[in-house]
C-alpha cells in the first residue's frame, strides 16, 4: 500500500492548482497582437493631404503615418493601419500649403473612416 503524507498532498495540490491558474493567464499573452484597425481617409478637398498624423485623444503624441505620397485633392482617399492603442484618436492632417487641420476624439473603433470635405470631416460609422 503506497502511503503518501498528507503535507505532501496538500502541496502536490496547491503546485498543481497555481499551474492551472497561471497557464490560462500566459496563453492569453501569447495569442499575439490584436489585427490591425484599418482606417480610410477619403480627401474631397481642392488640397493634397501631404502629412497625417495620429496621437491618442487628447494627447500630444502624435504618431506619422506614412502617406507614400501626397493624397491629392478632389476625390481620393487611402486606407491605413491605426497604431496600437485605444479608440479614441486625434487624427492631424497637413495639406500642401502648410494648412494644418485637428479632428480630435475620432472612435477608431466605431468610425471606419474620415471624409474631409470643404467644411470639415465627417467620420464614416462602420456597421458594428
Amino acid at each position: 500500500m503506497n502511503s503518501t503524507h498528507p503535507t505532501s498532498l496538500v502541496a502536490m495540490f496547491a503546485v498543481a492548482l497555481s499551474t492551472l491558474l497561471i497557464v490560462p493567464s500566459a496563453a492569453c499573452a501569447d495569442a499575439g497582437p490584436r489585427p490591425a484597425r484599418h482606417f480610410d481617409l477619403v480627401n474631397a478637398t481642392l488640397d493634397s493631404v501631404i502629412t497625417l498624423a495620429v496621437a491618442p485623444a487628447d494627447r500630444d503624441a502624435f504618431q506619422d503615418i506614412d502617406l507614400g505620397q501626397p493624397l491629392q485633392g478632389g476625390l481620393t482617399s487611402m486606407t491605413f493601419d491605426v497604431p496600437a492603442g485605444g479608440c479614441l484618436r486625434d487624427l492631424r492632417v497637413t495639406f500642401n500649403g502648410g494648412r494644418t487641420q485637428l479632428f480630435p476624439r475620432i472612435d477608431v473603433c466605431r468610425s471606419s473612416g474620415l471624409r474631409l470635405t470643404l467644411h470639415g470631416a465627417n467620420p464614416k460609422h462602420s456597421g458594428a
